[in-house]
């Protein structure tokens, strides 16, 4: 393959993993109906989110691996065996436990970190979605490269298609819900804030990426053949289901989140720029 051609593959590699993710960045854009994200404004979410979030998750995911392997073999007892990177245990450990709670937690960092730009409570699950989305980009890009690697270009678009309707969507939808619950925070709305939609969020990570894994778990019970094939299906299809189920629900509170200044009666949470819609007239008794 000669460096010309090998350009070209990678752009292909790029343009299919990104236009899925911006598309879904538009489907989402366009539920905030009042004085919507300019596309400007998105950008640098959907930017923090793919060189920054993706890359700084994946060292601390390597260190944390290597640590906790090297300490599994130092103490060789079997209840450090899921400390073990190169063990059954431990990649399950990985992509239940330690890769759901630091993914988000950075994805999460790219919404605080533009947080001065957040103008009402339905910009949160917006530039979240962004945040994820970006992110999602990347790494399935990535994925696609590796794919393209060993198995050629087919190799790579397949394996990007298949995650631009899985976990393109899930991080966009995970990071979405915690935008959400850190805008309620942050504009002071009773109920559960950033905290309590954090843990939100992992646990939609761990539940995709246990879906997703079906077939894995499966066969650790010593159950192969057809079976293996029918959990592999069922787990993808489960996977993708339920993650456009989670981006619809980002979608459905970031429009009721559209008017909180006519829902709490205050104009503190009128977004700015914008003009409050006139109140209908109370009927006298």
């Amino acid at each position: 393959m000669n460096v010309v051609t090998a350009i070209l593959d990678f752009v292909i590699l790029v343009v299919v993993a990104l236009v899925p993710a911006v598309g879904y960045l538009a489907w989402v854009k366009r539920s905030e109906r009042f004085s919507p994200e300019p596309w400007r404004t998105l950008l640098g979410p959907f930017a923090y989110g793919a060189f920054f979030a993706t890359v700084i998750a994946g060292i601390l995911e390597a260190i944390l691996v290597g640590v906790g392997t090297a300490a599994s073999q130092a103490i060789p007892a079997p209840e450090f065996t899921f400390l073990n990177g190169n063990s059954t245990a431990g990649e399950f450990f990985l992509i239940l436990v330690i890769a759901p709670f630091i993914e988000e937690a950075l994805k999460g960092s790219g919404v605080y970190a533009y947080r001065a730009q957040l103008r009402g409570p339905a910009d949160g699950p917006v530039f979240g979605a962004s945040v994820g989305l970006g992110f999602g980009f990347f790494e399935t890009l990535l994925y696609g490269v590796g794919a393209f690697a060993v198995g050629g270009l087919v190799a790579g678009i397949a394996l990007i298609a298949i995650r631009s309707v899985s976990s393109v969507l899930l991080h966009g939808a995970s990071t979405g819900i915690f935008g959400y619950g850190f805008a309620r925070s942050r504009f002071h709305l009773p109920g559960p804030g950033t905290g309590s939609y954090y843990l939100v969020a992992v646990g939609m990570h761990a539940a995709f990426n246990a879906l997703a894994s079906l077939a894995a778990i499966v066969a650790i019970f010593g159950i192969t053949g057809v079976t293996i094939t029918l959990a592999t299906w069922i787990g993808l299809v489960a996977a993708i289901a339920f993650v456009f189920l989670a981006i619809e629900h980002v979608r459905e509170l970031i429009q009721a989140s559209s008017y909180p200044a006519i829902a709490l009666g205050s104009a503190r949470y009128q977004p700015k720029g914008g003009t409050r819609p006139a109140a209908a007239p109370v009927r006298k008794k």
